[in-house]
């Protein structure tokens, strides 16, 4: 029950070589599958990211301009008029003879305006 090495050879016809080697008409360049990516990408960046970095500078700036004597609100609510600044905190005077130490990050903005800090259920 051997099989002849006649039998056992497939045959090619070399048309199918010839048409899997040419490059197929209806194919874009690759640069344009990528495309519609980078354009989801460019749309995340002008939508999140550049509106964030935007704020985050604007807090930053908030932050660095404190000085004695401002009147401030905290993010938690408490009023008080700076009395002392750190590098990474802010002594507060709430009350006569009543001060207290808070980080500059809960600092959300001057008493009576708009808060420069936006709280976290807000987004």
């Amino acid at each position: 029950m051997g099989l002849s090495p006649s039998k056992t050879m497939l045959t090619v016809d070399p048309a199918v070589f010839a048409m899997a080697a040419q490059p197929q008409q209806g194919t874009a360049p690759v640069w344009v599958q990528f495309l519609p990516f980078a354009l989801i990408l460019a749309i995340f960046y002008f939508i999140i990211l550049l509106p964030m970095r935007r704020r985050q500078k604007k807090v930053q700036e908030f932050r660095d301009e404190l000085k004695v004597g401002d009147k401030i609100i905290t993010t938690s609510g408490m009023y008080g008029s700076i009395t002392k600044l750190n590098d990474r905190s802010v002594q507060l005077q709430v009350a006569d003879k009543v001060r207290i130490e808070v980080s500059r990050a809960a600092i959300g903005g001057y008493q009576g305006q708009e808060p420069v800090v936006q709280d976290a259920g807000a987004m």
